[in-house]
């Protein structure tokens, strides 16, 4: 049956992956980025797989609150009641903290924690009424340390334990509560994280896997796409790492 889900950060790399998975399902997608034009080109994506799902395109910056709940809003009246809420939207950069300007960590802050936070909250009316889920996308800087991190770590640790606070709130009301921690993938974002002048490459050996080789979007997407599905409907205030045994 065709469920109503919304994906953040659905212009590139896991948003994207995962908006065309539901998508190329039959799901009825709505597509959300701050970059529009990225967004449409998903939706696009989707249509040229001739599946049954629909996808529309909305500009979302996730740090709006008031903007947050007005896209929402729209989301529901023109495809439904909403069933699934990913929240994917996310940025970083590496920074000695020393030298990172707080106006630069309060930014990762608010799209990665905040801005997540503002999504669910204004998709869990959708979600309470229909039985729905969420599922974040954390990361493995949410679950050990990492260096010149320090925003990004903060950020996503945050992920990780809200998503378990909600996930204990919500599991007498029937709204599922779910995170993916991913690392080393390959998408745009891992671009921002340039290595540090003067750091020594041993100090970020931790970030990837033993075997050097980065994960797909698509591999990210699959976990969240069962994490959503009736399948997992036993497992909720679970952050499972994607990871090659990174934090193993």
């Amino acid at each position: 049956m065709s469920r109503v889900v919304v994906v953040t950060g659905a212009a590139s790399g896991i948003g994207r992956a995962t908006a065309l998975s539901f998508g190329t399902q039959g799901d009825r997608v709505a597509c959300l980025d701050v970059d529009e034009a990225g967004a449409q080109a998903t939706t696009q994506l989707i249509a040229a797989t001739g599946s049954e799902g629909l996808a529309r395109a909305w500009q979302l910056d996730v740090t709006n609150a008031a903007d947050v709940k007005r896209v929402i809003a729209k989301v529901a009246k023109e495809l439904g009641p909403i069933e699934v809420c990913c929240n994917v939207a996310g940025i970083g950069k590496f920074a000695r903290s020393e030298e990172q300007p707080v106006e630069e960590f309060r930014k990762i802050i608010d799209v990665n924690l905040i801005g997540m936070f503002a999504v669910s909250q204004a998709c869990l009316p959708y979600l309470l009424e229909t039985g729905g889920n969420i599922v974040n996308v954390s990361s493995s800087a949410g679950v050990f340390g990492q260096p010149y991190n320090a925003a990004y770590c903060a950020s996503k640790g945050g992920v990780s334990l809200m998503t378990r606070s909600m996930a204990v709130e919500y599991v007498r009301r029937g709204v599922r509560v779910n995170a993916v921690a991913p690392a080393g993938i390959d998408t745009p974002i891992t671009e921002d994280f340039a290595f540090i002048e003067g750091s020594h490459p041993r100090e970020y050996s931790k970030m990837m896997p033993p075997t050097g080789e980065m994960g797909s979007p698509e591999q990210v997407a699959s976990l969240i796409g069962y994490l959503a599905s009736p399948a997992a409907a036993y497992i909720s205030g679970a952050i499972v790492p994607i990871d090659m045994t990174v934090t193993a």
